[in-house]
This record gives structure tokens, sequence and C-alpha cells, in this order.
């Protein structure tokens, strides 16, 4: 017989759970790699979407263009009331301060001594008057004795002599006594205009006008005020252009408006006329000189206000506005964010003007249907696309920060 064949032992339960185990491992290896391939797969780059940002276009609608400017207050009328006789202050008649009437008296110096005085002025004026009725009448007593050869022509020429004495002397007297009746008028002391007296200077029982005149107060006048200002040499060759377009004349200009404000005002309330223009620029500021009248019924404007000045210029009928906010400043000037056709930012150099209602005035440099970035302007870089969402402008809107 040949070699007998082995016989194969069957696998013990622990051998065949092994077995099991290892199948079990490999598939969760494979199934491992598998998962990592994919979440590979899914974790590739994908680029944000363009920053959103508000823009609007433009506002059109008529705008006045202004010429601003700073300046001063300052009296039409301001006057140093002095004492123009000598003698002793007698009476203060007002309060320091009051506003006071033409006419009205301030002060009283002395007036029995100037009012004896006047009265011997009108004696002599008197005396004067009869001795030149007597000398006339003299006169033509001799002249007709001359006719008739009674008397000698010598007796006519002194009796002539003696008239035109008394003619002299009566001229003189009655000088005497207007200068005595101006000399009275002097010891009242009176308002030569409306306005506001200042505290008085001197006291009463004080010997004034002694050796000049002695200054008592000052009384300004308040109503109208005057507003001074400069005007640099390029305004004033726009406003003289723009003269000349309209046909004005010199005294055509003296009714242009003008407006000011306080520093604690809002706007410009206050409204006048322009008065004046220096005929030559300062050469030293490159600047003129220029004046308006300002109404000032209640006394509001006191002279030496710092005051803000705006003159209308010229009116556009369909300016171009944009929020102040909108606007950005370099080196270079003012600029505007502006998103294209292909909604890429563009910086815009623009040319600004006054401000109106929240609104900034563009004058060069912004085209009516442009989107300006309103709101959004941090996220907004030049050259980078964003997503622009179209908004409204009001005229007192504000931008978004």
């Amino acid at each position: 017989m040949g070699s007998a064949m082995k016989p194969q032992l069957p696998c013990s339960s622990k051998q065949r759970h092994g077995r099991r185990m290892l199948h079990i491992i490999s598939a969760s290896a494979a199934l491992a790699v598998v998962v990592l391939l994919a979440g590979c797969e899914q974790n590739s780059y994908v680029a944000p979407p363009p920053p959103k940002v508000d823009v609007a276009i433009p506002v059109q609608r008529p705008v006045t263009r202004y010429l601003e400017a700073t300046g001063n207050t300052a009296p039409i009328k301001s006057v140093d009331l002095v004492a123009r006789v000598q003698g002793f202050l007698e009476t203060i008649d007002y309060k320091d301060g009051d506003f006071v009437k033409e006419g009205t008296t301030l002060f009283t110096i002395e007036p029995e001594t100037y009012r004896l005085k006047l009265e011997q002025a009108k004696a002599a004026e008197v005396g004067g008057q009869a001795t030149l009725k007597q000398a006339e009448a003299d006169f033509r007593r001799q002249s007709d004795l001359v006719a008739r050869q009674a008397v000698s022509q010598a007796t006519l020429d002194t009796s002539t002599s003696n008239r035109d004495n008394a003619q002299a002397s009566l001229q003189q007297a009655q000088v005497n006594t207007k200068i005595a009746e101006i000399n009275y008028g002097y010891t009242k002391v009176s308002a030569p205009f409306d306005g506001a007296v200042s505290a008085h200077l001197v006291s009463i029982g004080e010997l004034v006008g002694a050796a000049s005149p002695t200054q008592l107060a000052t009384i300004v006048a308040l109503d109208p005020i005057y507003v001074n200002f400069n005007v640099n040499e390029q305004d004033v060759l726009r406003v003289r252009a723009e003269a000349r377009r309209k046909g004005l004349t010199p005294n055509d200009l003296r009714q242009v408006p003008i407006e000011i404000g306080l520093q604690t005002e809002q706007g410009f309330p206050h409204q006048g006329k322009l008065d004046y223009a220096s005929p030559t620029l300062n050469q030293s500021t490159g600047t003129l000189a220029v004046r308006g009248v300002i109404p000032n019924p209640d006394r509001v404007l006191l002279p030496g206000f710092f005051v803000r000045i705006r003159v209308p210029v010229d009116e556009e009928k369909n300016a171009l506005l944009v929020p102040d906010t909108a606007l950005g400043s370099d080196q270079s000037g003012r600029y505007l964010l502006v998103v294209n056709s292909d909604n890429v930012v563009e910086q815009r150099k623009v040319q600004t003007g006054a401000l109106d209602a929240g609104l900034r005035v563009i004058e060069n440099g912004l085209k009516a249907d442009d989107h300006v970035i309103v709101a959004g302007l941090l996220r907004a870089i030049p050259g980078q696309k964003v997503d622009p969402q179209l908004q409204k402008l009001a005229p007192s809107s504000e931008a978004a920060k």
C-alpha cells in the first residue's frame, strides 16, 4: 500500500475568529483610504463672493454757488461825545449802556454862565441896532443939508463914516450873539443819532473842556451795521467775469444780497446787501476789501462780532450732489469711489463745491449716471469687483457708515 495520506485536522474556533478579524481590518483600512481621498477632493479652495456696497446715482437739482468768507461787524457810525465848552459837569442824563434817540440830552455842563453871555450878546445887538438907526437918520439929514449947501461935504463924510461904523458894530454884535447861542447850546451834550451810549468817563462836578475837548462817552449806531471782509484775487476775477456775463454795472453790484451767520447760529439767518468794494487789491495780501450792510433792528449783531459770510455768485440748474461722507481725500485732493459697468471699483478725482443739506456739490470729475459708493467704503478697493446695491439719495440723507 502506498503511504497513507495524513488526515487534516479541523480548525479550531479561535483560528476561524482570527481570520474573520483580519478580513474586517483589511476592509476598514481600505474604506479609510477611500474616505481620506474623498475628503481631499471636497476641501479645494473656493473664492469668496464680492463684498456688498451701497451705490447711488448723484442727485441733480439747481444749486446756487456762493462766495464764502469770514469777517467782522463794524458800526456804521461811532462818535466820541466831548465837552466843547469849559465848565463843571452838572448832570448825567442817561444810564450807562442805554439806547437813546437822536437829540436826547446826555450831559449838562454849567449852562448858567453861557446863558448870561448869550443875554449880554443879545443886549449888545439891540444897542447896535439903535446906534445904526440913529446914524442912518443923521446920514439922511446931512445928505439933505449938503444938497441945499447948508453944511460942508466934510460933515456929510463924517456922518457917512458914523453910519458905516454903526452898521459894522451891529454885524459884530449879531455874530457875537450867534457864537453865544452856539456855546450855550454846547452846555447840553445830545445824541447826534440813534444809538447805544457807553459808560460815562467823567463824574458830576468834574471840570471838563478846560485845556482841550474832554471825552465824556461814546455813542454807537447799531441799526444797520457794517460787515467787513476780504475776497481773494481768484474769487474777485470769478465774480467780475460773472458780472460781465450778466451785464451788471458797479451800481448793480450794490444790490447783490449778502448773508451772514454768527458762530453760534446755524446757516446764515441775517440778510443784507453789498455796500462797497475797494477799487484796488491789497498787494501784500492779494485780497480785495469788501463791505456789506445788514439791517439790525433787534440789535442781535454787535460791532466786533466774528461772522461767517456768503454771497451768491451764480446758479447752476443741473448740479450734481453726493453725500459728503462718500468723499475721501489723499495728497492729490478729494476723490469718490465709483462702480463701473463691470462692477469694478474706480477712484475718481473730483473738484468739490459747497455743502447743501448734507450733500456736497461736485463741480468736476463726476457724470450724472455714475454709480457712487455711499456705504461700505472700507470694503471697496479700487480695481476689485464688488456687489453693488443701488440706493436712492434724499437731500438730507447721510451715507451709512
